[in-house]
């Protein structure tokens, strides 16, 4: 049946235009944009115009647009901007509050700000994987400076009510960050619709390459940079940008905003998980929002089997038995874990994320494996 890669959440192959606009910057554009000659003027020129195509994507202005080397660059500079923030003004180091399922690039970049002196609120999700935002509300305290919650889930693509944490996070004069690298792209993001003060982007899930994103930083907030130096993005993180991969995002932005294919991926993910059902019965149980998640996400429990052994006999199939972080773990998902899902349950889940590319028949292959092996 040959390959089938059914693993967007984890990585997406890099689109064809992507490619065509980075391919000049390889060889012919090599001038740092940050001099004033000849050289330096087309770098200088894709940075502005790449910078504007990101801004395009979510609603903001480019000078709100900070490029960086991912996403977990992106929510170190945030949550991280922001302790060092209060330190660097003599305050005692705040209180944040997170979400019980971020992805580690926040979970441990607060847990680091614990160990700085901060104090931490991780506030629950339901059975479905959702924050209840009267949660968020209660652990708020005086001290509170930054709410930090993933716009969508990972593993089960579970959307959070980001734009009701902002009501929130405004009436007590709390930063709000969302970490949104699996939901751009994929579902629309206006950062004004949302209310967020800090969002940030990683490439490698938007067709663009790995090692570039970005952090939206609401005009007006102020960061302690993650990377100290010269002036580069405007004084906000220091080193010469790497032009190439910003082109590459900039042109995967452009790609999203025109054509991100999301209902065609819904439509053969609902497609897919109902024939699941019919075929396996309640041998098989879906993890995550039913309404409230990512188009291409389909997060799936086979009861009585382990998912890493089920992945094994489903050859040439590329997919996820949770987060790419822990692949071939057979530990229990922490995200599955904190949604309350009973062991067993989730010992046997497989993540497959649709991409631009996938195709009824792909599915079609994928159901026949499942139907022999399980």
């Amino acid at each position: 049946m040959g390959r089938i890669y059914l693993d967007h959440n984890a990585s997406t192959p890099i689109a064809s235009s992507v490619v065509q606009a980075m391919a000049p910057f390889l060889e012919a554009h090599y001038g740092n944009p940050s001099t004033t000659h000849w050289a330096a003027r087309p770098a200088a020129e894709a940075l502005i115009e790449a910078r504007a195509q990101v801004a395009e994507l979510l609603g903001a202005e480019p000078s709100e647009v900070v490029f960086t080397s991912g996403g977990s660059e992106s929510n170190n500079h945030a949550i991280k901007g922001v302790l060092f923030r209060e330190l660097q003004a003599g305050r005692r180091a705040p209180h944040i509050i997170c979400s019980a399922i971020e992805h580690p690039s926040v979970l441990q970049v607060c847990a680091f700000a614990e160990r700085m002196g901060a104090r931490l609120s991780r506030v629950p999700v339901d059975g479905h994987g959702r924050v209840d935002p009267a949660e968020v509300r209660a652990a708020l305290r005086a001290d509170t400076a930054l709410i930090s919650v993933m716009h969508a889930n990972n593993e089960v693509g579970t959307l959070q009510p980001i734009a009701e944490l902002s009501t929130i996070a405004r009436q007590a004069g709390v930063l709000l960050h969302s970490d949104a690298a699996q939901s751009l792209g994929k579902v629309p993001i206006q950062v004004d619709q949302l209310g967020v003060d800090l969002l940030s982007l990683a490439g490698h899930k938007l067709y663009a390459p790995k090692g570039i994103g970005a952090l939206y930083v609401r005009g007006g907030v102020q960061l302690e940079p993650l990377l100290h130096g010269a002036s580069h993005e405007h004084g906000r993180r220091a080193g010469t940008e790497n032009v190439m991969l910003a082109v590459g995002l900039g042109a995967a932005c452009e790609l999203g905003r025109h054509d991100s294919r999301s209902e065609q991926q819904q439509r053969l993910r609902d497609a897919f998980q109902g024939r699941l059902e019919q075929a396996f019965g309640d041998r098989v149980m879906f993890n995550g929002h039913p309404r409230h998640r990512l188009p291409n996400t389909l997060n799936v429990s086979f009861v009585g089997h382990l998912g890493p052994e089920l992945l094994s006999r489903l050859e040439g199939v590329a997919a996820s038995t949770g987060s790419a972080c822990h692949a071939g773990s057979r530990e229990l998902s922490p995200v599955l874990a904190a949604m309350g899902v009973a062991e067993q349950r989730a010992l046997g889940a497989i993540r497959f994320s649709l991409g631009r590319s996938t195709t009824q028949q792909e599915l079609d292959d994928v159901l026949t494996m499942l139907e022999a092996v399980v």
